[in-house]
């Protein structure tokens, strides 16, 4: 089972602060907001090394963690919904970070925030399946 998160890449919303450890430097090497992040990116899950933890990426729309030492948008990532290891079910997707069904959600209908119009009624994941 793969995740729907369509980006490739993400951009941080802010600049990466990445620790130097192999200068004598007392300063920090940072990372220019237009470096991009890979989708599941090589981390380590040590905080005072990890590239993407917590990170805001993509003008907020997604959330960056280290999942087993891979970069994850839990806003997304139907593998690690909200949080690293929660799965979501069989008809399911990530939705801002929350299991939402998409075969019956008039809201969510086949996949995250595509609405059916009004007074359709969302099947098997498709807007006024006939």
């Amino acid at each position: 089972m793969e995740d729907f998160d369509d980006e490739e890449e993400y951009v941080p919303d802010e600049p990466v602060i990445i620790p130097n450890l192999r200068s004598r430097s007392r300063f920090l090497k940072t990372s220019p907001k237009k470096d991009k992040i890979r989708k599941g990116a090589h981390c380590e899950p040590d905080p005072y090394h990890n590239i993407c933890n917590g990170l805001s990426v993509n003008n907020g729309t997604g959330i960056l963690y280290c999942c087993k030492t891979h970069c994850r948008n839990v806003l997304r990532d139907w593998n690690n919904c909200g949080e690293c290891g929660h799965r979501c079910k069989f008809g399911e997707r990530c939705c801002g970070g929350v299991c939402t069904d998409v075969v019956y959600n008039v809201n969510h209908c086949g996949e995250c925030d595509k609405q059916c119009s009004h007074g359709v009624k969302c099947e098997f994941g498709y807007c006024g399946y006939a």
